[in-house]
């Protein structure tokens, strides 16, 4: 066999030492940035979705990235208030976990309220109990000294926030959300357009229009407006990045105290801050919340809602944010109305609904006991069970960068 001489077998053999020596060299580089991925603290991680890419990254340019809790490509989320008490602020992770057992499938969100009874605080005990069982924490910004209702605030009313009166206050939340490094949902002003939370519009000038901003626009509803975006506004100048921003309304009917066919100036599009401030768009949709008192179909309510979500924006995702139905067998079946919810959910009837809350509670109202418990009776308890263990109903957030 022919045989080259040396130095022609050493020039030959030079190119293939190159190039293993280029792929040790990358192997190195790959295995140090693996074991550097690997060994970032979980609270550094976006939770909840697929990215890689750590928050510390994201915030050394804050106006690239904003963590956000998007949508899901297909299916809705499986979220809850799983009954955190009457201040509905009793946040536990056993209350979290007896409710997953319950239902049989695990929450992508709890829901839950941070009332500004004494001060306004950041909760986070209860954001990190929650995120702690891989649950995204969702919070309701509740501008209130008490719980009473049909009455405005003496303290934290709607101009005040305008004016700049809670922004320290506001600044420090802000601050503490932030430094928690966990995607937050966070919504303010619950139900807005009714009438029994202190921020309603009917409360903070209603239909009147000569008392603030522009003349040509109801102050009750532009208070609000103004007021949701001084707070959003003080958090993008502090670089928040880590809150997904939502939008809440009540759907009326026709025995509604505030019938918005009447009352045009109280049309939900009118509260709205605007696509560029809001993420989510949600509504409540109870069939019946007081005994003995004639029940609402779920496609009722939802329609009409429906339409009224739609009215406010043309792109953002929907969410039934508080979804119930008392136990009141002479006026209705709990398990069928249950039943015709999620199935009109699943088969894609309202399309844009891409998660739902079940407001699961039970609380004494004058003698009658008001059970929206999703195990309220065992035909109750079968019939949800059932049918949130469809995979179209999902127990995981996904995260994006925007």
């Amino acid at each position: 066999m022919f045989e080259s001489p040396p130095a022609l077998q050493l020039m030959a053999f030079r190119p293939f030492a190159t190039i293993l020596l280029i792929l040790v060299v990358l192997s190195s580089i790959f295995t140090s940035v693996f074991y550097f991925h690997q060994s970032i603290p979980r609270a550094n991680m976006v939770a909840y979705g697929t990215t890689t890419t750590t928050i510390s990254e994201a915030n050394e340019n804050s106006s690239e990235y904003m963590i956000k809790i998007a949508p899901p490509e297909i299916g809705v989320y499986h979220g809850a208030n799983p009954g955190f008490g009457g201040s509905e602020d009793e946040v536990t992770a056993d209350r979290i976990i007896d409710y997953q057992e319950i239902s049989g499938k695990k929450l992508a969100w709890a829901y839950f309220s941070n009332n500004w009874i004494e001060d306004i605080e950041f909760p986070q005990e209860s954001v990190e109990t929650i995120d702690s069982l891989d649950v995204v924490p969702f919070i309701r910004m509740m501008p209130r000294t008490t719980f009473d209702q049909q009455e405005e605030d003496p303290v934290f009313t709607l101009q005040g926030i305008i004016d700049g009166d809670f922004d320290e206050s506001l600044i420090d939340w802000a601050h503490a959300a932030k430094s928690t490094n966990i995607p937050l949902m966070v919504e303010f002003g619950t139900e807005v357009n009714g009438d029994w939370f202190p921020w309603s519009g009917l409360l903070n000038g209603g239909g009147e229009t000569d008392e603030y901003g522009d003349p040509n626009i109801a102050d009750g509803p532009e208070r609000f407006r103004d007021a949701y975006r001084h707070i959003i506004d003080l958090f993008r100048n502090e670089e928040v990045n880590n809150i997904t921003w939502v939008f809440h309304v009540f759907p009326f009917l026709e025995d509604s105290t505030i019938n918005q066919d009447e009352e045009s100036w109280n049309n939900v599009e009118n509260y709205y801050p605007g696509d560029d401030y809001i993420d989510w768009i949600g509504t409540s949709v109870y069939g019946s919340i007081e005994p003995e008192k004639e029940w609402n179909s779920f496609r009722e309510i939802m329609d009409r809602a429906y339409k009224e979500l739609e009215s406010i924006s043309d792109s953002k995702p929907f969410a039934i944010l508080e979804l119930g139905i008392i136990e009141d067998p002479e006026m209705g079946n709990k398990s069928e109305w249950i039943q015709e919810a999620l199935h009109l959910i699943e088969n894609g009837t309202y399309p844009r609904v891409k998660a739902i809350s079940y407001w699961n509670e039970k609380w004494e109202n004058d003698g009658d006991i008001i059970d929206l418990t999703i195990d309220s009776t065992s035909d109750s308890l079968s019939t949800y069970r059932e049918l949130i263990s469809s995979p179209f109903f999902i127990s995981s957030a996904r995260s994006e960068y925007n």
